[in-house]
């Protein structure tokens, strides 16, 4: 066992909707030669890898099997989506307990097989887990993030980019805070390549932007419970966030990207781990972007990181 990181293999840590979705979309990246699946229903794993490798002609080659723990002591990432899921009418946060335990049992085996890899968080509520999957493994924190709003500040750019008519990769606009329910839409910093988002909107001929964003950002927070009440769970738009987050590492792109980290005084936020953007490389989190926040948003975030800090203050880490 090589503790050698392998920039061409990743490994994925809990096979169900979302683990699977994730692989299958990691294998058609082109961004590996390896891929690990590990699931504690070994039988599953072995299930969806026989599944995935029907696919490899017709993309690139790749080894990809069903291991354990050993297996992945030299993966550049570790995606980790283990976990129960979130229930028609349940919250991420009401997923704590069920998922922190999981990540007992999961997290410090990685820990005692001082993988050098990166190692990104997806199962809910992932800031929670986020900050258990850090203190529980004792890497640095550059190595440790969630997925966090990546996804949700995907929703925004799509809703806004059907809104005013224009390429969802042309909005800047971030989802910052919790992944749930007090997160927050960044609307002071939003823009249209450079164009303030409220002069753009005026320039669509859209007076009542206040109104419009406020729906927007409804929508955008509700968006996975209204998936849930019509298939049961949402997979696929999380699985091409954690295709994204890899092709930032992988590539070392140094791309911002709103993922979860640990925050030290920022806003006056330490110790609770949230969405902020984030300059991603192959280190992993190189730096905290400190984007624009009026006031109300600033609050608004500090409402968000106690939400989050009381959950795990009841915790027992």
């Amino acid at each position: 066992m090589s503790n050698e990181v392998n920039s061409r293999k990743v490994a994925v840590i809990g096979t169900g909707f979302v683990g699977s979705s994730s692989a299958v979309a990691l294998m058609e990246s082109g961004l590996f030669s390896e891929m690990v699946l590990i699931d504690a229903d070994k039988n599953r794993a072995e299930g969806e890898v026989l599944d995935i490798s029907h696919g490899l002609p017709f993309a690139r080659p790749m080894k990809i099997i069903a291991g354990d723990y050993d297996d992945i002591v030299d993966a550049a990432i570790i995606v980790v989506t283990a976990g129960a899921g979130q229930k028609p009418g349940e919250t991420r946060l009401d997923l704590v307990k069920k998922n922190v335990k999981i990540f007992q049992s999961i997290i410090p085996e990685i820990a005692k097989r001082d993988c050098k890899g990166i190692l990104v968080i997806v199962a809910n509520p992932v800031d929670i887990l986020t900050y258990v999957a850090k203190k529980l493994s004792g890497f640095p924190e550059n190595r440790v993030f969630g997925s966090g709003t990546t996804l949700d500040s995907a929703r925004l750019k799509y809703l806004l980019g059907e809104h005013l008519g224009v390429d969802a990769r042309s909005v800047h606009a971030w989802i910052i805070g919790e992944h749930g329910d007090s997160e927050i839409a960044a609307w002071s910093s939003a823009n249209v390549s450079g164009v303030p988002i409220s002069d753009f909107c005026e320039m669509r001929g859209f007076l009542e932007h206040d109104d419009h964003m406020k729906r927007i950002a409804e929508d955008v927070k509700n968006s996975a419970y209204e998936i849930i009440e019509k298939k049961k769970a949402t997979y696929y738009g999380v699985a091409m966030a954690v295709r994204r987050i890899c092709e930032a590492i992988v590539r070392d792109e140094k791309s911002i990207l709103p993922v979860s980290s640990i925050q030290h005084g920022n806003y006056g936020i330490s110790d609770v781990s949230l969405s902020m953007p984030a300059i991603v490389g192959k280190n992993g989190i190189e730096k905290l972007i400190p984007i624009q926040l009026d006031e109300k948003e600033q609050e608004e975030l500090r409402t968000s990181a106690r939400a989050l800090k009381e959950v795990l203050d009841g915790l027992d880490l």
